[in-house]
């Protein structure tokens, strides 16, 4: 993912893309990333877990390499189509068979699960920007080929989810509209704190280097605003297995939603490049443990579950830089980024009856 992203202005001059067409691209990864969320949802049973998480990183790993030799609009947007689906599967996937290897063991490990996650992402961050004078057609074939023969190696070790005791059976609600296990209205506040968490994440990601470059900052320090992020939030999820064993995922996350809404909400208020620095640090350290809690309690209603706090909770993710956009337009950029903030503190207030009971 992080490969693809930091090499995307060379896929926009290899295929002579414009900004319009460049967004259909990303838009075309966007719905079949929801097509394989739901895809994914209906078909990661435990038996079948093994299979998609192999396929997925597999299927994954495949259409990176062809979007590399993409040189047309059109066979872009069909790879990146492929691209969000198998990202789709295996999201579901790892999530569902992470809640049962979780409650298996007993004790919490989404947070450093997700952790791994963010340091993958920093991985190929820093893969591509060493690779920056190489052509971006062999470093993700180079690329794809690992990260498939990874997963081709470690398909017997997958194959060991599949046989795993089921957790205790998760008791049916009376409506068949909700996921068994978990009541409709739970689930889909689940869903809008995911929402909320990831429109954050989105906001650091596209807005964090241009609020700091409005400070006069430099273009080094600008772009240090979302590696200070991203550090802030493998930190922070590195240690939020053990604080939510000892404390609890409704108290921990409830804290870190208010310190991210405090630390972003100074950071805009003193409009100093220090501060906006530091708000940014606190934005990611504050939610770093909230979606893995949120999958976790979502497991609890089964893989449909997880997906559907997925795909609602990548809404925000992928609406949140436009809607940041138009408010920064309408009002100023500092004032559109308290946008962010604000929802952290609904994620602190609404996190307690989210969250309750989220022993594995």
């Amino acid at each position: 993912m992080a490969v693809w992203g930091a090499r995307m202005p060379a896929v926009q001059q290899a295929a002579d893309l414009s900004t319009a067409g460049l967004a259909l691209v990303l838009l075309a990864a966007a719905v079949g990333m929801v097509i394989g969320l739901h895809v994914g949802g209906r078909h990661a049973a435990p038996a079948r877990e093994p299979l998609l998480l192999t396929s997925g990183t597999v299927g994954l790993a495949a259409a990176l390499a062809v979007i590399g030799a993409c040189r047309t609009p059109l066979t872009l947007a069909l790879g990146a189509f492929v691209f969000g689906i198998a990202h789709g599967v295996l999201d579901v996937a790892l999530n569902a068979a992470a809640v049962r290897c979780q409650d298996r063991l007993g004790r919490f490990i989404m947070s450093s699960l997700h952790a791994a996650y963010s340091l993958g992402a920093l991985g190929g961050a820093g893969l591509a920007a060493l690779s920056a004078r190489t052509s971006h057609t062999w470093l993700f074939a180079v690329t794809g080929l690992a990260v498939a023969s990874a997963a081709v190696a470690m398909a017997p070790m997958a194959r060991t989810l599949g046989m795993l005791e089921p957790t205790t059976p998760a008791r049916r609600s009376p409506d068949p509209k909700d996921s068994p296990g978990l009541p409709r209205a739970r689930l889909w506040l689940l869903g809008a704190l995911a929402a909320a968490c990831l429109l954050g994440e989105g906001a650091a990601a596209d807005w964090a280097a241009v609020h700091l470059h409005s400070l006069d900052a430099s273009t080094a320090v600008s772009a240090a605003a979302f590696a200070l992020y991203s550090a802030a939030m493998v930190a922070g999820r590195i240690a939020g297995d053990r604080l939510i064993a000892h404390f609890g995922a409704p108290m921990v996350v409830r804290i870190g939603a208010v310190l991210a809404a405090a630390g972003l909400t100074a950071g805009l208020a003193l409009a100093t490049v220090p501060a906006a620095l530091a708000g940014w640090a606190a934005l990611g350290l504050g939610l770093s443990v909230t979606i893995p809690s949120l999958i976790t309690a979502a497991g609890r209603g089964g893989p449909r579950a997880v997906a559907t706090v997925s795909v609602t909770g990548y809404a925000g993710l992928l609406a949140g830089p436009a809607l940041i956009g138009a408010l920064a337009t309408l009002t100023a950029l500092p004032q559109a980024l308290l946008l962010p903030a604000l929802l952290a503190a609904a994620v602190a207030a609404l996190s307690r009856k989210a969250l309750e009971n989220p022993t594995p």
